[in-house]
């Protein structure tokens, strides 16, 4: 069995000598041009030219849980996509959700702000009740970020594309129970893969029914840049109609040092830090489902096959 590994901007050779301690029947090597053809690809980001070369692939192994960038890729017709299903992302998450959440709910941000100016301030205490929280997706992700916000006794909303029951979670789905969730939720959390009809959601269309219209809607987005219409997120917070948003990811990144998000009061930006990839789990789950696969299993049967109709 062969494996190629190809990482953009990441150095593949710890990713080969993990790989090579999990597999060590395996022949595995960091892919370079006119190399022989493998039977799997552990990948980021990989170029036409790698797909091209590699024509004989079985699994395409992603680094990451989201894979849109894939799919604008000519992939040859038998190769499945294998996305990470968790690898100790969630967790990471679940801490980036409930630290941005909290920071608003609790206005430690209004406190970071007077404390540079040197003014000992008081804030009324807020209720939980009034600041229900919306999840869009609740695959591994989204289900375990719902859950942790939970535990902070916030209502929490879930929306997904078919309908899902989840322990503490109030759940909505389909275009029939969008809306509903929209004006359930005052803090929105965008935990959804990038798809043809995903791309955009955070319209101001949308944003506007947050909280029942009225204002206050707080917007936190942990999946893709490309969810988001920037350009209608700033009127909308000039406006008060909406009291901030913490964004990790952008359309562009990184993100230019011109962009009007990094000045403006009521956003907070981080540098798509949300949750890293770990080196150590995610080759251990790979490696897993390799050694499944050469045992004979069928992709049909593994965690994290993309369903290349759907994206996701």
């Amino acid at each position: 069995m062969r494996i190629t590994v190809y990482l953009t901007d990441n150095r593949p050779e710890p990713w080969v000598e993990s790989l090579r301690a999990e597999l060590p029947d395996a022949d595995i090597t960091a892919w370079t041009p006119g190399a022989p053809m493998a039977d799997h690809a552990v990948v980021w980001a990989p170029p036409q030219s790698f797909l091209d070369e590699q024509r004989q692939l079985r699994g395409m192994f992603n680094i990451g849980a989201g894979v849109d960038a894939l799919f604008k890729l000519r992939l040859p017709p038998q190769t499945r996509i294998v996305r990470l299903d968790d690898a100790g992302m969630s967790v990471q998450m679940a801490e980036y959700v409930c630290h941005a959440l909290i920071r608003h709910f609790r206005e430690f941000d209004v406190y970071e702000a007077d404390a540079r100016e040197g003014r000992w301030s008081y804030r009324r205490p807020r209720l939980r009740s009034d600041f229900p929280v919306g999840v869009m997706g609740l695959g591994v992700l989204g289900e375990r970020v719902g859950k942790a916000i939970a535990q902070f006794e916030f209502p929490v909303m879930g929306w997904s594309r078919t309908p899902k029951r989840i322990d503490g979670i109030q759940c909505f789905a389909g275009d029939e129970g969008f809306d509903d969730f929209l004006a359930a939720s005052r803090m929105l959390v965008c935990l959804l893969p990038l798809t043809v009809e995903t791309r955009g959601i955070l319209r101001r269309e949308h944003l506007l029914k947050l909280n029942g219209g009225k204002p206050g809607g707080y917007i936190v987005n942990v999946a893709r840049g490309a969810h988001l219409v920037d350009g209608d997120l700033i009127p909308l917070l000039d406006a008060d109609q909406l009291a901030g948003a913490t964004l990790d990811v952008f359309t562009d990144e990184p993100l230019a040092p011109e962009h009007p998000f990094w000045r403006h009061p009521k956003i907070t930006v981080t540098p798509h830090a949300s949750a890293r990839t770990l080196r150590e789990e995610s080759v251990a789950q790979i490696a897993a489902k390799i050694r499944a696969l050469e045992a004979g299993a069928s992709f049909d049967t593994l965690p994290g096959v993309v369903d290349a109709g759907r994206g996701y």
